[in-house]
């Protein structure tokens, strides 16, 4: 069964929307936003907004860049162990961490979810923006974590079953 060309193609905008525009936009504000800040400090009166704003920037752009960096795969890796070993023992080396990885967000999303959802009472000092709008982005990146990990996974498993790793 094939997905149909129209919601591929719209599948891939909300992807792409969640894991590079908004942090595009997200950094941009951060810089103007932390430029403002600077040119307060030293020219006019200081301001508080400029970090606030910033500092919910910072945790946007960290959060959903991180996303875009496990599509692309280029994550920083420290892999003298895993370049040694032959591609089978690599694909199993993958498959536990994963695995590992995938139990490990699973276990955090309710009661991250739960937590993000409950700081809704509290609000910025300066720009009154809601914790929950502040900090939603993390349920963001585990839920897409825990799919992009399971399609690893899958496909590590599919390409062991298969043979098409030795």
């Amino acid at each position: 069964m094939s997905i149909p060309p129209r919601l591929r193609k719209t599948g891939k905008f909300f992807v792409d929307l969640i894991e590079l525009y908004v942090p595009i936009v997200a950094f941009c504000t951060l810089f103007i936003s932390f430029m403002t800040q600077i040119v307060a400090r030293y020219f006019f009166k200081p301001l508080i907004w400029p970090e606030e704003l910033s500092l919910i920037c910072f945790v946007w752009v960290a959060l959903l860049g991180g996303l875009y960096a496990k599509r692309d795969n280029s994550h920083v890796a420290f892999g003298m162990v895993y370049d040694a070993v032959k591609p089978k023992t690599q694909a199993w080396m993958r498959i536990a961490g994963n695995g590992l990885l995938i139990v490990a967000f699973i276990g955090a999303l309710y009661p991250s979810f739960t937590y993000v959802t409950f700081m809704g009472y509290k609000h910025s000092d300066a720009l009154k923006i809601s914790m929950t709008l502040a900090y939603f982005p993390f349920v963001v990146f585990l839920a897409d974590m825990i799919i992009r990990l399971a399609i690893d996974l899958v496909r590590d498993i599919s390409s062991l079953r298969k043979g098409e790793i030795q």
